[in-house]
C-alpha cells in the first residue's frame, strides 16, 4: 500500500479545535500518532489548529458527532472531548450541549466498538455538582439539579458517564472515565465566561473584575500541559473507572483576582455581581488515584502557568483591540 500511515496507531479526537482537543493533537502528534481532529466548530476555532495543516499526520473533519459519525480506515483510540464547557455556551446552546453528550457519545461507542479502538470521554467536576463532600473524591455520586440552568451540561456528562460504563460491561468495550477539573491555558478564548479568561481580558483593558457572589467560593486550577499528561496517561492505562484530573492547591476566586491583578500590573478593583444560579461553592479535586494508579500529579504551578497564559492573552486582546491598556 502507498499509505505511509497505516504503521502508525490512529487516534479521533472530537472536539479537535477546541481548547483542550487542539492541546490533545499537539501532544498525540508529537507522540508518533495519525491524528484525526474532527469539530463542528459551535466553540471551537480552526485558528487553534492551523499550524497542523501541513502535517501529512494530520487531519481535520468538519462534522458534527451527534449527527452521524463516519471515519474511514482503523481507529486505535477515540478521545472524545467535543462539548461546549463553558456556562456562556452551554446556557446559549443548552440542546446541543445535551445532544453531544448523549446522542454524540452513543455514535462515538457505536464507532469505537466497530473498529476495535478503545475509547476515552471527558467528562467533568461538574458531575459533582454544588458538592456536600470536599475535597471530591471518585465514589462521591454528587449534587446536581437536573432541571436548573447548569443541568444540560451536568446531567449530559452524568449520562455520558453511564453510557460509557454500559458499553463497557455489557459490550467489553475497552473505556476509559477523566473527570476534569477546572483548566487553564494557551487558546481558551477571550470570551469564554470562564473566571480566568474573563479576569485577564479585563485586567488588560484596564476594566475592573467581575466577581460573582461574595468572591469566597473557591475554584483549583490546572495547566492545560498538566492535564494533558494526565490524559495521556490515563488512556494508556488499564483502569476503566472514573479518574480525577486536577490540580488540588484550591483558592478563592478574590484571592483568584487579587493574583490576576498583581500579575497584569493593575488594580483590583472588583464589581460584584449575583453569584449564577446553582454555582459550585467548592472546587477542590482529590487526586489520590491519579497519583496511585497513574503516577501523575501537576507539576506547574500557578504563578508559572498564569505567566505563559497571560502571553497568550496579550497577543490577543491586543489584536482584537489594537492596543493594551497596562501591561
Amino acid at each position: 500500500m502507498n499509505d505511509t500511515t497505516t504503521d502508525k496507531k490512529r487516534v479521533l479526537i472530537t472536539g479537535g479545535a477546541g481548547f483542550l482537543g487542539s492541546h490533545l493533537c499537539d501532544r498525540f502528534l508529537a507522540e508518533g500518532y495519525h491524528v484525526i481532529a474532527m469539530d463542528n466548530l459551535i466553540t471551537g476555532s480552526l485558528q487553534n489548529i492551523e499550524h497542523l495543516f501541513g502535517n501529512k499526520d494530520f487531519e481535520f473533519h468538519h462534522a458534527d458527532v451527534s449527527k452521524f459519525v463516519f471515519v474511514p480506515g482503523k481507529l486505535d483510540y477515540i478521545l472524545h472531548f467535543a462539548s461546549p464547557a463553558s456556562p456562556i455556551d452551554y446556557l446559549k446552546i443548552p440542546i446541543q450541549t445535551l445532544k453531544v453528550g448523549s446522542l454524540g457519545t452513543h455514535n462515538l461507542l457505536g464507532l469505537a466498538r466497530v473498529k476495535g479502538a478503545r475509547m476515552l470521554i471527558a467528562s467533568t467536576s461538574e458531575v459533582y455538582g454544588d458538592p456536600e463532600v470536599h475535597p471530591q473524591v471518585e465514589e462521591y455520586y454528587g449534587n446536581v439539579n437536573p432541571v436548573g440552568p447548569r443541568g444540560c451540561y451536568d446531567e449530559a456528562k452524568r449520562f455520558q458517564e453511564a453510557i460509557t460504563m454500559a458499553y463497557h460491561n455489557h459490550h467489553g468495550l475497552e473505556t476509559r472515565i477523566i473527570r476534569i477539573f477546572n483548566t487553564y491555558g494557551p487558546r481558551m478564548r477571550l470570551d469564554d465566561g470562564r473566571v480566568l479568561p474573563a479576569f485577564l481580558s479585563q485586567a488588560l483593558r484596564g476594566e475592573n473584575l467581575t466577581v460573582f457572589g461574595d468572591g469566597m467560593q473557591t475554584r483549583s486550577f490546572c495547566y492545560v500541559d498538566d492535564l494533558v499528561e494526565g490524559i495521556y496517561r490515563l488512556l494508556l492505562s488499564d483502569y476503566a473507572l472514573p479518574v480525577n484530573i486536577g490540580n488540588p492547591d484550591e483558592i478563592t476566586i478574590k484571592e483568584f483576582g487579587e493574583e490576576i491583578a498583581r500579575l497584569t500590573g493593575v488594580e483590583f478593583k472588583p464589581t460584584f455581581q449575583a453569584l449564577p444560579e446553582n454555582d459550585p461553592m467548592k472546587r477542590k479535586p482529590d487526586i489520590t488515584k491519579a497519583r496511585e494508579i497513574l503516577g501523575w500529579e501537576p507539576k506547574v504551578d500557578r504563578a508559572e502557568g498564569l505567566r505563559r497564559t497571560l502571553e497568550y492573552f496579550k497577543e490577543h486582546v491586543k489584536k482584537r483591540t489594537g492596543e493594551i491598556s497596562p501591561s
